[in-house]
């Protein structure tokens, strides 16, 4: 039997201030998205925020629902949004702010696995990767370059 070794590289900001002004900006919209969560059952309130390539911006939050599965995540609300208003756009990087706070030496709270499963088939469709940053709660940022670095083998419409 032979064996792999899967990698994934993230970078990880201190601040917002050693990101782009355009990746800080996405930042502070998705932790403003946040508050838009509609989460009475889990009390888990997630905000996101796209960045198209034109520079547009469109922010998702989680919205929950008494019957699960039926809500949705944030992230793919403002994916969702993104592929209604803007289907030709690719989209160029995402941003997601929880309200959890992450235990020491700890990750905070990266995007699920149906989450990161839409992503891929995103950054397939448009032939462009998503940078993706994951906002801890003490505001460092986790920076990832692509979906292919948190999904490394992720189903996609070459194997229909």
């Amino acid at each position: 039997m032979k064996e792999i070794t899967v990698q994934s590289k993230v970078l990880i900001a201190d601040s917002f201030e050693e990101l782009s002004p355009k990746e800080k900006e996405l930042c502070e919209q998705a932790i403003l998205a946040k508050e838009n969560a509609y989460a009475p059952y889990s009390n888990f309130q997630v905000g996101s925020a796209l960045l198209l390539e034109d520079g547009t911006i469109i922010t998702g939050s989680n919205q929950e629902n008494a019957v699960y599965p039926s809500g949705l995540c944030a992230e793919r609300v403002a994916i969702f949004t993104a592929g209604n208003q803007a289907p030709k756009l690719a989209i160029k990087a995402i941003a997601v702010a929880t309200c959890a706070e992450e235990k020491e030496n700890e990750f905070p709270a990266f995007p699920c696995g149906s989450c990161r499963q839409v992503l891929q088939e995103q950054e397939k469709r448009h032939n462009s990767n998503i940078k993706i940053l994951v906002i801890s709660h003490h505001n460092k940022v986790y920076v990832i370059d692509s979906v292919k670095d948190i999904l490394p083998f992720s189903f996609s419409n070459d194997f229909l």
